[in-house]
């Protein structure tokens, strides 16, 4: 009863598990690979994206603080004028609008500025 193929048959079986147990440590080590290589760029991406929002919140805090600027030197220097000479209150009212006028084109400058740069 005994025809032979039960031994050919438990070495190819053998064989075969042995394949497959390697191509399964070759997938499994792979897999971890890749797996690695995301987290390292999840984690790059994460550092250039915090660096990037905090630099864009610099640039918005640099030309809000200039304009704020701009606005309250015109209107100093409108009340100076006011204070020595008989115009109030149209001196304050020209250079507060001068230097909100002022700022507005500094903003626009800058931003024409920034945005043609690569």
């Amino acid at each position: 009863m005994n025809d032979g193929h039960t031994g050919n048959d438990n070495r190819l079986g053998s064989q075969r598990d042995a394949d497959l147990s390697k191509r399964l440590h070759h997938l499994e080590e792979k897999l971890a690979k890749t797996k690695a290589d995301q987290e390292q760029a999840r984690s790059d991406d994460g550092a250039a994206s915090s660096s990037t929002s905090g630099s864009a919140m610099a640039y918005g805090l640099r030309l809000s603080s200039e304009f704020v600027a701009s606005v309250l030197v015109g209107a100093s220097l409108g009340w100076v004028m006011d204070h020595f000479l008989p115009t109030s209150p149209w001196g304050l009212i020209a250079f507060f609008l001068l230097g909100f006028l002022a700022g507005l084109l500094n903003l626009v400058r800058e931003t024409q500025r920034r945005s043609t740069r690569p």
